[in-house]
Order: structure tokens, then sequence, then C-alpha cells
């Protein structure tokens, strides 16, 4: 079972001047729908835009295989929540980029292995990309994120189901803080990836564990 940990979330800019032109820079040239980025611009007007805290997030997955189970993580990410509502409404948004080559394990050959032409193909895709396209709770801290996954050049549908675990009204530094979790099953097959199918499992579980704070205008 290959597994990754997502931080669904979007890392911008400290510096809140010039924001229209730094916060969503990562996802402008038509990467994203350019509306959905002046929405997560207008979130950061009004204060409901959150950005991953670093330091606690981690991207990364693992995988079982023939000769057991291999954990990496991805070093580089940027990702973005827009609230609409104090806690987490019906109408937030998301976005999240990864580097696919910022990819690290305990071995270098299995990380070669999993960056080249056989899995991602970091060179050629050096992007993974998750646009959101709705959010839907079932309880108060549970919900399920729907949206659009694009990997290994191939873009499908994907939902998360979603835990909201804390919400830190103000943390030392003035901040508010919330985290989150999340989990969703795909098949790497689906994007393309069905190299070695007899060594590494077919199914991928995505994840996330994550903690992001409130985007301060200055």
């Amino acid at each position: 079972m290959l597994k990754f940990i997502f931080p669904v979330l979007l890392l911008f800019s400290s510096i809140a001047n010039a924001a229209d032109n730094r916060i969503c820079a990562p996802f402008r040239d038509g990467i994203v729908d350019q509306a959905l980025v002046a929405e997560m611009l207008e979130a950061a007007k009004d204060g409901h835009l959150y950005r991953i805290h670093s330091m606690t997030s981690r991207v990364g997955f693992c995988v079982d295989s023939l000769i057991g189970r291999v954990e990496a993580e991805f070093e580089g990410f940027r990702g973005g929540l827009a609230l609409r509502r104090e806690v987490w409404g019906d109408e937030s948004q998301m976005l999240v980029m990864i580097d696919s080559d910022s990819l690290k394990t305990d071995y270098d050959f299995i990380k070669d292995m999993l960056r080249s032409e056989r899995f991602l193909h970091a060179q050629k895709y050096p992007k993974i990309l998750f646009v959101s396209t709705a959010l839907r709770w079932e309880s108060d801290t549970s919900a399920r994120l729907f949206g659009m996954l694009t990997m290994h050049g191939i873009t499908r549908p994907i939902n998360f189901r979603m835990e909201l675990t804390d919400i830190i009204g103000e943390r030392a530094d003035h901040e508010q803080e919330i985290v989150v979790t999340g989990h969703a099953d795909i098949r790497r097959s689906d994007f393309g990836m069905s190299n070695l199918s007899g060594f590494v499992s077919d199914n991928v579980e995505l994840c996330m564990s994550v903690s992001a704070l409130r985007f301060q205008q200055q």
C-alpha cells in the first residue's frame, strides 16, 4: 500500500504587501482556474486564509513492497485553505502543490527509483497538484473534501475523509491555528504508474497531517 501524507494547505509569503503578486504565485500562469486564485486572494484580505506551518506539517508516503515497507517524504510543498466561515465552512477551498523532485528516503537507490520514469518521473512532471471542488460536512468535525489531483501528468477526481482535530484560538505569536488530518484512496495505475506491479501494491492511501496558521495582513 502506497501511503501519502498530504498536508492539504498552501504555503504563502509572510510579507503581506504585494500579496496579490506573491501569495498565489505558484498557482498562476493557467495552472489552476484564475477565478479560484482570485477567491483565495480575497480570503487573504478578509483574514480567512490559512497557511501551512512548515515545522509541524509533513508530506510523504510509505509503500509496501516485496522487500518490505518503504517510507519517504517530500520536503518541498506549498498550499492554502480559504475559510468561508470561522470554522471550516462548506464553501471553503483548498490548493496544494508538491515538488515531486523533493522526495527523500533512507535509501538513495529507492529514492532514485521512486523519482524515476517508473513512478513519479519527477524530471518530466515536477509538480503534484490538488485543487478542491467541494466540501461536505458529515458531523461537527468530519467532512468529505472533493477535488482533482494531478500527478504524473494525469488528472483524476479524488475525495478525502477529513477530520478537524483542533482549533487553537491564539498562539503565543497571536496567530490562530487549526489542525486537520485526512485520508483518501486511489490507485497509482490510474495515474499511469503501473510499473513493477508485482513488486509494489497498486493501492494508494493519500493522507494529510497538518497544522495551519491564519495568514496575517500587515
